[in-house]
């Protein structure tokens, strides 16, 4: 089953529980829009090469359509769709006025220099802009892209409007109309939803072994703002494997080791000294015993082939998509508390609303008013899908989808798109 697959099963199998509107759900089920590109480049060395690009627009009855745009080998139509679709019912669940997007280009950015990746993301700019626009659909950073891009992308698209608009994308630097507190924006808001996750389960932070699959921005974020407040870091893990310690380690180590030695793998040496680490595979890392594993990689991760192994008390998805709907229904079995990417990762999105709203009024706020304002979001957020959850007896994950279901049903019906 592909990844839109799966989300389509979710949608329906949602439906069914909370009776959604019939079309409403057909409405869901299908995206918007589908934008798909080719990218020509000239290459440094003068060789020509075409890259496939695409923009996905889910739906944009709440308002307009929002989601990052990544830049990685395995990005193909049928991943886009389902992260375009997933960002509509993420924006939902945390109750801000945007609909879903999606956008990426199929490349291994290590593989290009700067200059190619400049000229890569003007050309693509171009190719969009028809469809994107501060009032229509502003992309974001996701896998492979940074602030750094979001400037090109928002300079190009200036250029080709004849105007400043700042607010055709976030995620840019706070040079060029950037948010303060938007780079660890979707970590802090998985670890705001953690806190509250282990104050209904009785658990504290010294007693908590944390593992984190996926050491990119987001994961190492997260585990230094895990550390700092006082949880056990034991294991994380990047593209070409990762590094496991039974008494754990400050994770900033190896965050300084990654940028010498370019792999978490080679970081066993600093973090072993007095400690017993050994390097791991990505799939063993998954299987580690630990009380939260957080899934900060890519999708489809956990699936039904590894999902009776895993040991963790919680999984907390701060990637988007990383348990298959059968994995899911495994560790419920095994009483696995899951946290999906659609509550727990929503703190990226919340920010990038934020630096909308600053972009309109051209007015800034303080990284305090962000953090603060981050905060009462998803806790309450939290607090709505742990309600439903107990209403319908049903798992995280399904409560989430009801609480946007819900919000998304209201807006579709009162605009009278059924």
């Amino acid at each position: 089953m592909t990844f839109f697959e799966n989300t389509l099963k979710q949608i329906k199998e949602t439906a069914s529980v909370m009776k959604l509107n019939k079309d409403v759900e057909a409405v869901l089920s299908s995206p918007k829009r589908i934008v798909e590109v080719s990218i020509p480049l000239r290459r440094d060395n003068g060789d020509m090469e075409v890259l496939r690009g695409y923009r996905v627009q889910h739906c944009d009855a709440p308002g307009p359509f929002k989601g990052g745009i990544r830049f990685h080998p395995q990005v193909d139509l049928d991943e886009v769709k389902a992260l375009a679709t997933l960002m509509t019912f993420k924006c939902a669940v945390v109750g801000i006025p945007l609909g879903g997007g999606k956008g990426g280009i199929a490349l291994d950015p290590r593989s290009y220099s700067a200059t190619e990746l400049e000229k890569i993301t003007r050309k693509y700019v171009e190719l969009i802009e028809p469809v994107i626009g501060e009032d229509r659909d502003v992309p974001a950073p996701d896998v492979n892209t940074d602030s750094r891009i979001m400037a090109w992308f928002a300079d190009e698209y200036c250029r080709l409007q004849k105007r400043h608009v700042p607010g055709v994308v976030t995620g840019k630097p706070l040079s060029f109309g950037g948010s303060l507190g938007r780079s660890d924006a979707t970590s802090l808001g998985g670890v705001f939803i953690l806190n509250e996750v282990m104050a209904k389960f009785s658990m504290t932070p010294r007693d908590t072994k944390v593992i984190i699959q996926g050491f990119g921005n987001a994961g190492a974020n997260m585990a230094g703002i895990l550390f700092e407040q006082g949880y056990n870091v034991i294991g994380v893990s990047d593209s070409k494997g990762g590094i496991y310690c039974e008494k754990g380690f400050n994770p900033e180590d190896v965050v300084q080791c990654k940028a010498e030695k370019t792999t978490v793998y080679e970081c066993v040496p600093v973090v072993n000294e007095g400690n017993t680490c050994k390097r791991v595979s990505n799939e063993e890392l998954l299987e580690m015993p630990c009380d939260v594993l957080v899934l900060a990689a890519l999708e489809n991760q956990i699936t039904e082939k590894n999902a009776d192994r895993v040991k963790a008390k919680v999984v907390l998805e701060l990637a988007n998509g990383p348990t298959s709907p059968e994995a899911d229904e495994i560790l419920a079995k095994k009483e696995i508390i899951v946290i999906p990417d659609i509550l727990a990762n929503a703190g990226g999105v919340t920010v990038s609303y934020f630096e909308m709203v600053q972009n309109k009024q051209n007015y800034y706020w303080t990284l305090e008013e962000v953090r603060a304002r981050l905060k009462q979001i998803m806790v309450d957020s939290w607090k709505d899908v742990a309600e439903i959850k107990e209403k319908y007896g049903c798992s995280y994950r399904r409560a989430a989808f009801i609480k946007a279901f819900d919000r998304l049903q209201k807006a579709i019906i009162d605009r009278g798109w059924v």
